[in-house]
């Protein structure tokens, strides 16, 4: 979701009286509709057990004029089709598209040099926009500035003389994760004095994380599962830095920032240079022959450290 933001942010730019919504599952909406490009939420969640004439009245009530799709979805893309809408826009490498789209775009993902932000970008070339985005241009099309208040309990817990250092150290198995083995190894070697760690996750990924973290409960602030996903992406926004693996707060750090490292396998479909975090203050480290314990403690250590001389200098 945060991947499509510069999509939204460019069709806004080219036509800045049209409303943009995006389709996606229900945990996606909040950060969603935090990004200023964004003015509506269509939920495919909604779908589930209705008939397609019914889902075509829901769809009826946005008023779409032109679908975009940035997900391969068969399922997604027949039922638009059904509802009538007046342009569809696909690639031309998914034979589904060919009869539910009526406008298609040559575009290769696989074997593509580009990052994802960057390829979604070509599809709206059926919508006459020709921009081809630098990976430094991705950061200025994401508008994530709609930022919840963040709740005096959870602001109280960031540090005013520290560095607060955000670990979201799961993924739902959704890509390759650095250790818990390796993650304490580095808690044990980062100066107290000048961060303040939080351990982040879902609730589902506390009650996994909680033997680990009964081994740090010295050391950390436990935050995973105890705040809405709203008040999680104000709490990464107002944070200085995160550390994660292929995941969405990596991808909401960068966008919203603040200093971000992400841990990545270099399998390439699934390395950094497709799916890293893209933003002014991001970089990742890669892993060797898909191998994650190739990524040390002390390669983390380093660039963390640098963060926070660098923040200083920037304070």
């Amino acid at each position: 979701m945060v991947l499509a933001m510069p999509v939204c942010g460019l069709i806004k730019e080219k036509y800045p009286d049209s409303k943009v919504s995006v389709l996606g599952r229900t945990y996606t909406r909040d950060i969603a509709l935090a990004s200023e490009h964004i003015d509506g939420f269509v939920n495919f969640d909604d779908w589930t057990g209705k008939t397609s004439e019914e889902i075509n009245q829901l769809l009826a009530k946005e008023k779409i004029d032109v679908a975009v799709h940035l997900k391969d979805s068969d399922v997604v893309a027949k039922q638009l089709k059904k509802a009538g809408i007046e342009r569809r826009i696909g690639t031309m490498n998914r034979f589904f598209f060919w009869y539910t789209c009526n406008k298609l775009i040559p575009l290769s993902r696989k074997n593509s040099g580009l990052h994802e932000a960057q390829l979604n970008v070509k599809l709206l070339r059926g919508l006459d926009i020709y921009r081809q985005l630098s990976w430094n241009e991705v950061t200025d099309y994401y508008g994530l500035t709609r930022f919840q208040p963040l709740n005096p309990e959870f602001k109280a817990l960031l540090s005013d003389d520290r560095f607060n250092l955000i670990i979201h150290p799961k993924s739902h198995k959704n890509s390759k994760e650095w250790s818990l083995e390796n993650y304490s190894q580095l808690i044990r070697q980062i100066d107290q004095s000048k961060f303040k760690i939080f351990i982040s996750g879902s609730a589902k990924e506390h009650e996994e994380l909680e033997p680990w973290l009964a081994q740090h409960a010295e050391e950390v602030t436990d935050i995973s599962g105890k705040m809405p996903l709203s008040q999680f992406i104000t709490f990464i926004s107002q944070a200085d830095g995160l550390i994660a693996c292929s995941t969405g707060p990596v991808h909401i750090a960068a966008a919203s920032g603040i200093y971000t490292l992400g841990l990545y396998t270099d399998i390439h479909t699934k390395d950094a240079g497709r799916w890293g975090p893209v933003g002014k203050k991001a970089e990742s480290l890669t892993c060797v022959n898909a191998d994650m314990d190739t990524i040390k403690p002390e390669d983390i250590l380093g660039r963390i450290n640098a963060w926070v001389e660098q923040n200083k200098v920037h304070a």
